[in-house]
């Protein structure tokens, strides 16, 4: 059994110590029989004479013998033979004395510190990136790992002339969700962002802002059989597919309530920022309000559901004053609306009613307040729902191309682009974050139970992948949902710039970071950025041995001494983050060479990897070089489907939207992309 040293320089153990007191009797009986070598030479050489005496035991002597007898009959020994024996003797017992001086010299162990004293962080190797499963080549891309080669596989790659080294690339199947630090133009795209839309089998959602992500892979997941929406708010061209909010209300249940003060925060609150003063909370009241009235109103007498292009212009009618608005939303009959609108679901009395209340209260509220207060909480409202009187947005808001039911729940997977124009993200953001706020919530509505476990209400997995994250503002539900989000289907993959800039957007505070288990970061810009990377890959022990001489002169009248000392250092500085090798090009700005990347895994050793270059493998370009989904000559950028209407769109008078998809015989997420893993490989 060997013994462990747990702290401080390698010392004694109880076995040396053991070793030490065996070797004093072994040097005893040594001398014994060394001694007795020369006496019995001795006495052979004088024939046993017995001027010598007489033997103890049989031609035996006793061992000091001949010491005796070098003194009583030296002047004989005329050919030195006795002191021949005794040098002799003297030889064999040093002999052995020095050969074991010389294998302890060499064989004991040497000084040295506890490695693991002050900390022990490590890179991972391929047998800890095998354990996390990122070799597994399923799921989400979270960057690329080399091996480099050895022994015979070297050999045989220097006689091939090929690479001296293996890239692997590394992939995440889990529950668990990722963010992405990289600075702009780090290489993000090419090795995170395509690789992943180019081989997740399942429904997502991308954040595409300048639409790139839509041209290069929106024409391969169509030709796997999905159905791929473009919501682009600000496109005229009627190619983009429509989404109107007011329809996902359930007029129909007691949840119309919920649904429309979650839908008026959201429009009360465009940027974020919370509903911090008083005309925002007096306007959240009144948008609640306003918003199922006109739900019911428009569907009880057009028959159709009612956009944010009439909310607005129900509450800046020309025609009334806003006095007379609030009274008809007083006066009207939402009870006998709903009745006639559902004569058959069961408790639609007690939802009217209920309806009828909550919108009156809003009305009563704002009749009870002051000519000024009231023009100021009006103003409030209208200022918040100005974007959606643009021709533009307002025909992108008047009818449902899609169902949020339809996203994980449609026989075939939906792939959902949201493509906003640098030019007009400050203006559309606001709607956008509407649609990703009402997604969220939706999936998060219901969990089932069986068997005293959770099931799958879902067909599809559901990818919510936000390139930019924080150009959309401050989402709160999507800080609270990282929490509970994947046990409905979801998962969340979010980009970045750096720590700062999440910092800046969500506070110092934040939960988000906490919240995502495989962090992913290229070089940092930012000192910030940088210490907390250092800090994420841990601590190493350092050991310094030092060897200082002593004495005068020269050679061996010198002494030397050898001291170790433990030292703890980060495993990558700050400094050295920011220094990770970026992407190499050559004078002609083409890329010769993936920069390195760090990939942190919770509960698990840091990954220092490579980025991939999905332009450099031939699967992943050719599916970039596939057209978008719908592209046509007069439409080369492509065409987004529809669920429920032909494409391209007019637009034209809001038309009844559809009800969503029924929900399919539910299946277990994994054997959902069974059968689409063969291409996504």
């Amino acid at each position: 059994m060997t013994d462990t040293v747990q702290y401080g320089l390698a010392g004694e153990n109880p076995g040396q110590l053991r070793s030490r007191l065996w070797y004093a009797p072994f040097v005893l009986l040594l001398a014994v029989a060394c001694m007795s070598f020369a006496t019995q030479r001795t006495a052979d050489y004088f024939q046993h004479h017995a001027a010598l005496g007489s033997p103890f035991l049989g031609d035996f002597y006793f061992p000091w013998m001949v010491f005796i007898w070098k003194q009583a009959f030296l002047a004989q020994d005329t050919y030195g033979f006795m002191a021949k024996a005794v040098s002799d003797s003297q030889l064999l017992y040093l002999a052995p004395q020095y050969l074991i001086m010389a294998s302890w010299l060499f064989f004991s162990p040497r000084l040295k510190g506890n490695a693991l004293l002050h900390g022990s962080a490590r890179w991972a190797t391929e047998d800890d990136i095998r354990a996390m499963g990122y070799f597994d080549g399923r799921g989400v891309y979270v960057g690329g790992w080399v091996k480099q080669l050895t022994g015979f596989a070297f050999l045989w790659a220097f006689l091939l002339g090929r690479p001296k080294e293996r890239h692997f690339y590394l992939r995440e199947d889990g529950p668990a969700h990722a963010i992405c630090y990289a600075p702009t133009r780090s290489g993000k795209g090419v090795g995170i962002v395509i690789p992943c839309l180019l081989s997740w089998p399942h429904s997502l959602i991308c954040l595409d802002i300048k639409g790139e992500n839509w041209s290069l892979t929106s024409g391969y997941r169509k030709s796997q059989g999905q159905v791929c929406l473009r919501f682009d708010p600000s496109d005229a061209s009627g190619t983009s597919c429509r989404f109107n909010p007011l329809a996902e209300v359930r007029l129909d249940s007691i949840q119309a309530i919920p649904d429309c003060q979650n839908l008026a925060t959201m429009l009360v609150d465009p940027n974020g920022s919370g509903l911090e003063d008083h005309w925002s909370k007096a306007g959240f009241g009144l948008l609640s309000g306003a918003l199922l009235h006109c739900c019911i109103s428009v569907r009880a007498e057009q028959g159709r559901d009612a956009t944010l292009y009439d909310l607005s212009c129900m509450l800046a009618d020309e025609s009334k004053t806003i006095t007379q608005v609030f009274e008809g939303m007083v006066k009207y009959d939402h009870k006998a609306a709903l009745e006639k609108l559902y004569p058959t679901t069961p408790g639609i009395s007690d939802c009217g009613l209920k309806a009828h209340v909550f919108v009156a209260s809003a009305a009563k509220e704002m009749l009870n307040k002051s000519e000024n207060e009231g023009s100021g909480v009006v103003s409030t409202v209208l200022v918040n729902l100005s974007l959606y009187r643009d021709p533009v947005v307002a025909a992108a808001t008047s009818a449902c191309d899609f169902r949020i039911a339809d996203l994980m729940n449609l026989d075939s997977p939906v792939s959902l682009y949201l493509v906003i124009s640098p030019a007009d993200i400050d203006r559309v953001k606001p709607l956008v974050r509407l649609l990703v706020d009402m997604i969220i919530r939706r999936v998060c509505a219901k969990m089932e139970f069986a068997d005293g476990a959770t099931k799958a209400s879902y067909l599809h997995r559901l990818l919510i992948f936000l390139d930019e994250f924080t150009s959309l503002g401050k989402l709160q539900i999507m800080e609270k949902a990282l929490a509970y989000i994947a046990g409905y289907g979801g998962k969340v993959f979010l980009i970045v710039q750096d720590t700062t800039q999440l910092a800046n957007v969500y506070g110092k505070e934040h939960s988000i970071m906490a919240n995502c288990h495989v962090r992913i970061a290229y070089a940092p810009n930012t000192i910030e950025t940088a210490n907390q990377l250092s800090d994420m890959a841990g601590k190493t022990t350092a050991i310094d041995k030092k060897t200082s001489l002593s004495g005068s002169g020269m050679g061996l009248t010198k002494s030397a001494s050898v001291s170790v000392s433990e030292t703890a250092r980060p495993l990558l500085t700050a400094d050295e983050c920011m220094r990770l090798p970026g992407m190499m090009k050559d004078s002609s700005g083409n890329v010769v060479r993936a920069g390195d990347m760090l990939v942190f895994t919770a509960g698990r050793n840091p990954i220092y990897g490579r980025q991939i270059l999905y332009f450099r493998d031939p699967v992943f370009s050719s599916r970039a070089k596939i057209l978008p989904a719908g592209a046509m000559p007069e439409y080369p950028g492509g065409v987004s489907d529809s669920i429920y209407h032909d494409m391209p769109y007019s637009a034209g008078p809001g038309r009844k939207a559809p009800e969503p998809a029924e929900k399919a015989e539910i299946i277990p997420a994994d054997a959902a992309g069974e059968s689409l893993n063969a291409y996504f490989q």
